[in-house]
């Protein structure tokens, strides 16, 4: 285990909660939030006087990189990867595989499965893997490389043991896919549709067998046309939650508005990949070559190819572009994914939680983090 903020330590300001914005103290002992108290206070007026503001620690199910590392490199990337993100204010993440032949993913999950047992220092906990690929359909890649195959059970439990699959992604309408959603959620496994060309019905059918979600939400799946409405329909007629990239390149502001006012378990994902937390210039995402420019990351054929976006961007996103109350973005980024995981303990400033806790200025730029208990060396992002 890593060592965890075993001295006492108070932090004051203004504290986003569960039950709303309380102006007090919040206190960790041990890792974890043994007490918080104050006075309760409009949420729009977080941050007035200088101020600092107190957030649950982001909680991203969605990360294929950061910092120039890849979770398909395997070896000491998934720890670099997590160190990265947490300087951006990620306290709890998923590894993210590409699709790629099953000997490649196993060597990643071989690297993957004891990062999720002990945390490294100055990093995110990884608490699982999100499996994207390769049991998606041929025709609806994105920038996964063209490596799709069929999933069977048994391939499936067995990449399960040697990392804990929290997130699956499939596409349902190929076929015998559907089948093993069922006994996929029996695993404790969340199946999610993405990479898909099915319809509006492959997508309710995946839902009534089983399915919990749905993959970077209007990206690589068939669109909403109001005759063949296609999964984007399905999802938005049907879901409790979905992934959603709030960089404001994969998805337009309105359709994002549209998302939130359907789905009410919508969570936010960076989808990132290692030039997150870079400069511009050339970087790997599985078997790929992508270059990240103007805020993009693109394969040479101008497809995008995941994102360079990290979790403090994505809120600042939310509140100042979008226009959401911070308590309501500080959920879309958090506490809802948190849920979705079954972590109880995690996204969230409450007694007895993990101390992860995300403190910024009015402006919404980090100044500290705090994962487990242990102060994490921040990145200033402007």
């Amino acid at each position: 285990m890593a060592p965890s903020g075993h001295a006492p330590v108070t932090l004051e300001g203004d504290l986003v909660t569960p039950q709303g914005c309380l102006q007090g103290r919040l206190e960790i002992e041990h890792g974890r939030i043994v007490a918080l108290a104050g006075e309760p206070i409009d949420p729009a007026r977080a941050g007035e006087g200088g101020r600092p503001i107190l957030l649950p620690g982001f909680v991203d199910t969605h990360v294929h990189g950061g910092g120039g590392r890849d979770t398909m490199e395997g070896g000491d990337a998934i720890q670099a990867i997590a160190r990265r993100h947490a300087r951006h204010g990620t306290t709890a993440l998923l590894a993210t595989t590409m699709t790629a032949p099953v000997e490649q993913i196993e060597q990643a999950l071989r690297a993957i499965g004891p990062v999720c047992r002990e945390r490294g220092t100055q990093a995110a906990r990884v608490v699982g893997v999100h499996l994207e690929g390769p049991y998606i359909n041929p025709d609806r890649l994105g920038a996964q490389p063209a490596h799709a195959a069929l999933a069977t059970l048994g391939e499936v439990l067995r990449l399960h043991a040697l990392a804990p699959i929290k997130v699956l992604t499939l596409a349902p309408e190929v076929p015998g896919h559907l089948a093993l959603i069922g006994p996929l959620r029996e695993a404790g496994i969340r199946v999610q549709v993405g990479h898909s060309n099915g319809s509006y019905d492959d997508g309710v059918a995946a839902l009534r067998a089983g399915a919990a979600g749905f993959t970077h939400l209007f990206n690589a799946m068939s669109a909403l046309h109001h005759r063949e409405p296609g999964m984007v329909g399905a999802a938005l007629a049907h879901a409790q939650h979905a992934e959603l990239i709030p960089d404001l390149l994969h998805v337009h502001a309105g359709a994002i508005r549209a998302a939130l006012r359907c789905i009410p378990g919508l969570f936010c994902v960076t989808d990132s990949t290692a030039a997150a937390g870079m400069p511009d210039g050339e970087y790997r995402l599985g078997e790929h070559r992508v270059q990240k420019c103007l805020g993009g990351v693109r394969l040479p054929d101008g497809t995008l190819a995941g994102s360079a976006l990290t979790m403090d961007r994505a809120l600042r996103n939310l509140v100042q572009r979008l226009g959401l109350p911070l308590h309501e973005a500080a959920r879309r980024v958090s506490t809802v994914a948190a849920q979705y995981l079954g972590l109880a303990d995690r996204g969230r400033l409450a007694p007895g939680a993990w101390a992860d806790v995300v403190v910024m200025d009015a402006g919404l730029q980090l100044r500290r983090v705090f994962v487990e208990g242990e102060e994490i060396d921040v990145v200033a992002d402007a």
